[in-house]
């Protein structure tokens, strides 16, 4: 409550005057609040009105937009509206987006890796299944216990999951196991070219041998260029 509200509250009973002297306030001060009464009471109907629409994108989105997102949707829907105004209704009415979590850095590059050619030129395509893949790590957070780590191996002409692994830790035999399941699953992988980016994980002088036959397969010596000021490695995988 305003101290000019406790006035008006109470004014009949101890007179303007008096409470203006006891709380510190200027008369004129207060019949001026007293005359943007009725602003005051339309401008908390006008936010009453927005709030409403606020949580009906705020519900469309599953609960995940915050207020920039919201004040792009509504002006979107033709409705003048500032951004600030729209952070100040959800949060006077307890309307919340989700906040995104703080990033996990999956890969860290090695830098005493080899740096040789680009194997794919930054063709992200491919014609034949089985000839090129790409790969990367995800950080999967889990309540109440260690975080989990997902290695995939995806083929850029299917567009599929060829093959994945999934641990409580990120070395470079997280990436063995995700190639060691793809192998079955497409019968074999000479011949094909590995994409990813420049982490430790891919770049590390590990032999990898997959599980169902005792070729092994030589550890990723050829760094490139996927996207500009991206740096990746590519793999020929060789039987």
């Amino acid at each position: 409550m305003s101290r000019f509200q406790f006035v008006a509250d109470h004014q009949h009973a101890f007179g303007v005057k008096r409470l203006c002297q006891v709380l510190g306030l200027s008369r004129s001060g207060f019949y001026r609040w007293t005359a943007g009464a009725p602003a005051r009471a339309a401008r908390a109907a006008a936010d009453v009105e927005l709030a409403a629409r606020i949580r009906a994108v705020h519900a469309d989105s599953d609960g995940t937009y915050g207020a920039p997102r919201v004040t792009a949707e509504l002006r979107d829907a033709g409705l003048r509206v500032n951004h600030k105004r729209v952070q100040r209704v959800m949060r006077r009415f307890g309307i919340i987006g989700v906040h995104l979590r703080k990033k996990h850095r999956t890969t860290v590059p090695d830098p005493a890796a080899a740096k040789v050619g680009d194997r794919i030129g930054r063709d992200f395509t491919a014609e034949v299944p089985n000839t090129k893949y790409v790969g990367d790590i995800t950080y999967l957070p889990v309540a109440g216990a260690k975080p989990l780590y997902l290695a995939t191996v995806i083929d850029l002409c299917s567009r599929r999951l060829a093959g994945w692994a999934i641990a409580d830790h990120m070395r470079a035999d997280l990436v063995v196991d995700a190639l060691a399941a793809a192998e079955p699953t497409r019968g074999g992988l000479r011949g094909a070219i590995f994409h990813s980016d420049h982490g430790a994980q891919y770049t590390s002088r590990a032999t990898f041998v997959l599980k169902d036959r005792a070729s092994e397969y030589p550890a990723p010596v050829a760094a490139v260029w996927a996207q500009p000021g991206v740096p990746a490695v590519c793999w020929w995988l060789m039987g």
